[in-house]
């Protein structure tokens, strides 16, 4: 069976951070049945956003490093291949998470970033909310273990 083929966006990410569901992420990252894929333009986002002051106020060091490590040790990096088009992207520095999902082959982008949800998909990709998700995957059994 082939793994299910996921890209969180950094606002998930950051969400997660500073909220009290990283184990959440976890469980997603290291799941059987999902590959989480990232690629530097992500990473090096995520660093920017929560290193932020109006973000370090709800995040310790401890979470931010724990975070970072759960990238590295659980998430498949890559790097982007070609640049995607999407005509009905209203954000552009958006345009790195379609251009990985179309390099990975992504079956879904997690995401609560209204622009991106907007699109509903990109070619091969849904894009969903993360609770939208986790509802695919009940439904699915077993994606989220």
């Amino acid at each position: 069976m082939q793994k299910c083929r996921i890209i969180v966006d950094t606002n998930l990410w950051v969400s997660l951070l500073i909220g009290k569901r990283l184990s959440e992420v976890h469980s997603l990252c290291t799941s059987n049945t999902i590959d989480v894929y990232i690629c530097n333009e992500l990473k090096e986002e995520f660093i920017r956003i929560a290193t932020e002051e109006k973000i370090r106020k709800y995040a310790t060091d401890e979470r931010l490093m724990q975070t970072l490590e759960l990238m590295k040790a659980s998430c498949i990096s890559y790097n982007i291949g070609k640049v995607a088009v999407s005509y009905g992207l209203r954000d552009v520095n958006d345009l790195y998470l379609l251009s990985l999902a179309d390099t990975v082959k992504a079956d879904f982008i997690l995401t609560g970033d209204k622009d991106l949800l907007s699109l509903q998909s990109h070619n091969q990709t849904k894009i969903v909310t993360y609770k939208e998700f986790t509802a695919i995957g009940n439904e699915r059994k077993p994606i989220i273990h």
